[in-house]
């Protein structure tokens, strides 16, 4: 894996990508966005990872699009753009594995969207996460209005799109936003726990939860609590080897071989 804008360092089973571009705090551009794409088709070779952490180099984890190449895009290059972001972001949201995003810095435009992508989010306490776009006359255009509204609600993500000053890490922390805050200095050891404590659950049944809480949000609770009983049956069948394990471990009072 050779890139220009993203570093990638494995530690055990956990995959770290870094965004590469300090100098520019690390903004979105065309390149990144297909070196972002690149990666995704990469690591679906890297099957024996089980979790994957994504941060940013020097002072930010994205500080936005990079805004001078919006100055000359048609429509229907930044309709493409768009399209492009989507896809990537959703090929995040869209792994087997559980993707923890270290939000070591400014997380603002197409980095808070990444970080939306992400399953868990993880914040320096001193940073700041919000959707300026507006300020640009803008929208977010990386799903941004779809996914910060759906996860902490309509008031809260127009209160933050409306404004476009974004928000302290405490206050992000308080609505949803973020599951956790740490010092600067311990982020990275603190995420890296808690993916190793992931690498310790059954890869499998991450994969399912992750699974349907995802697909149950496009459903009514009816619908959604159905596919969870089914999926929950099908851990069952004859052939689920972990399943097998991870009870024989529990009554053994030992630590199951995944």
């Amino acid at each position: 894996m050779d890139y220009t804008h993203l570093k990638f360092e494995e530690i055990d089973r956990v995959g770290i990508l870094s965004i590469n571009r300090p100098d520019a705090l690390n903004a979105i551009n065309q390149e990144l966005m297909l070196e972002l794409a690149q990666f995704l088709d990469d690591l679906s070779a890297k099957t024996h990872l089980r979790v994957l952490i994504v941060t940013g180099v020097g002072k930010a984890f994205i500080a936005g699009a990079d805004i001078k190449a919006f100055q000359d895009m048609s429509p229907e290059e930044a309709y493409d753009f768009s399209e492009l972001g989507k896809r990537v972001f959703n090929g995040f949201s869209s792994l087997d594995i559980p993707v923890i995003a270290a939000i070591n810095g400014y997380a603002l435009g197409g980095g808070l969207e990444l970080a939306l992508g992400c399953d868990i989010r993880v914040a320096n306490e001193k940073t700041r996460l919000g959707l300026p776009e507006c300020s640009l006359g803008l929208i977010p255009g990386f799903n941004g209005t779809q996914r910060l509204t759906r996860l902490i609600g309509l008031g809260n993500a127009l209160y933050m799109m409306l404004l476009g000053e974004g928000i302290s890490a405490s206050d992000a922390y308080q609505i949803g936003l973020v599951q956790k805050l740490c010092a600067p200095e311990t982020l990275m050891e603190e995420v890296m726990e808690m993916a190793r404590k992931m690498t310790e659950k059954g890869p499998n049944a991450l994969k399912r939860i992750k699974e349907v809480a995802r697909k149950g949000l496009e459903l009514s609770m009816k619908e959604a609590s159905k596919m969870e009983s089914k999926e929950f049956g099908r851990m069952f069948k004859s052939s689920n080897l972990e399943r097998k394990e991870g009870i024989s471990a529990f009554i053994e009072k030992r630590k199951p071989n995944w």
